[in-house]
């Protein structure tokens, strides 16, 4: 298991929070240091499990130097999070589909911001999900 580094900040009058430079966007909060650790770790594994099921990279962690010669990073503390397991690698398949379904999931995903991939990995889990 790996690591990902977050960026501890706290302002007045504010919980803690917690951002990853790694996943832009992928940010939590907590009242205290104990519940933003619960909280910043749920919010790395959500992140990643919706790329993983976009079909996106997951990208490797940046090293501790690299994350600090950022100016923005500078005025937080760094902590490791642990990396969640990444259940499957991806592979590439054949599919033979109507033309006019394809269209149909194309539009859907273009509209609701996903890739193809993503999107038919997603229908597909609700569906054997029930």
């Amino acid at each position: 298991m790996g690591y990902y580094i977050g960026i501890i900040h706290k302002d007045e009058d504010s919980d803690f929070g917690i951002s990853f430079p790694d996943f832009p966007g992928c940010i939590s909060a907590g009242s205290d240091l104990t519940e933003l650790a619960v909280m910043g770790e749920e919010a790395l594994r959500g992140h990643i499990a919706l790329m993983v099921d976009e079909g996106l990279p997951i990208p490797e962690p940046s090293s501790m130097d690299e994350i600090m010669k950022d100016p923005d990073n500078r005025s937080g503390i760094p902590v490791l999070v642990p990396a969640p397991a990444i259940s499957a690698r991806t592979v590439r398949v054949n599919i033979t589909i109507p033309q006019d379904a394809l269209n149909q999931i194309d539009a859907y995903a273009e509209v609701h911001g996903y890739t193809r991939s993503g999107f038919l990995v997603k229908a597909a889990r609700q569906v054997i999900a029930g």
